[in-house]
């Protein structure tokens, strides 16, 4: 697969991760029954396969490497932060205020991967 697809491939899921993790949010917000259909629980995990697939092909391909390349250890990391926050703000949240916390939290933290990746530096925002 070319570069340009897999890039292309990497940035189509990213985009549908952030729609769909910003309509869950709404949905969780507003107590709609919507986050319980079926596809709502199947359309994302199998998104972020193919995101986490591509990501992983991405960095082969371009041979940078997490633990060895420190923009992308700190989006690993970042991740990471991001599926933890993603879990409690949708499932594991006790409270409202706490699963919206953690939604903002989250889109806080998706912010920072996607201005690592831009900058390909670990502080995006200092430089």
């Amino acid at each position: 697969m070319s570069y340009l697809i897999l890039k292309n491939l990497h940035l189509a899921t990213i985009a549908v991760t952030l729609t769909l993790f910003l309509v869950r949010g709404v949905w969780m917000m507003t107590d709609s029954p919507r986050l319980q259909a079926r596809w709502v629980r199947i359309v994302p995990h199998a998104n972020d396969t193919l995101l986490l697939a591509s990501g992983i092909a991405l960095a082969v391909l371009i041979q940078q490497y997490p633990l060895v390349h420190g923009w992308l250890t700190a989006k690993v990391f970042a991740l990471i932060a991001y599926i933890v926050l993603g879990t409690l703000a949708l499932k594991r949240g006790k409270t409202k205020s706490r699963r919206i916390a953690a939604w903002i939290a989250a889109l806080l933290v998706f912010g920072y991967m996607l201005a690592v990746a831009r900058a390909h530096d670990p502080f995006p925002f200092l430089g």
